[in-house]
């Protein structure tokens, strides 16, 4: 499951991948998978993150408590296939409905 998953105005989606250390990312190496579900990538790391760990190729924001700057654009991933793009697309919109329908009316 990714961190963060945002869907413009084209239908493209973008996964964000937050590490909040070195021992983090090390431990995740299931990052790669989601570039089949995606059609940009980045991570989102703190400040102090060592991002030379990062791969270059890979869009970088640096965060901190009270901004966020992209230091690197996200990078595109392979192009999804149509029937991978509707089923991310529908499971993305249910997500959605789902977590306003909580906001509005937060009793089952």
């Amino acid at each position: 499951r990714a961190d963060v998953m945002a869907l413009d105005e084209g239908g493209r989606f973008l996964i964000v991948e937050i590490k909040t250390s070195a021992a983090d990312y090390r431990a995740d190496r299931k990052w790669r998978e989601y570039l089949d579900y995606c059609d940009w990538f980045a991570f989102a790391v703190p400040t102090e993150f060592p991002v030379g760990l990062l791969p270059p190729e890979v869009g970088l924001i640096v965060a901190d408590a009270y901004d966020a700057v992209s230091h690197r654009p996200a990078m595109a991933a392979p192009a999804m296939n149509p029937a991978r793009r509707r089923q991310v697309l529908i499971r993305f919109a249910r997500a959605s409905a789902d977590r306003l329908r909580r906001l509005v009316d937060p009793e089952p």
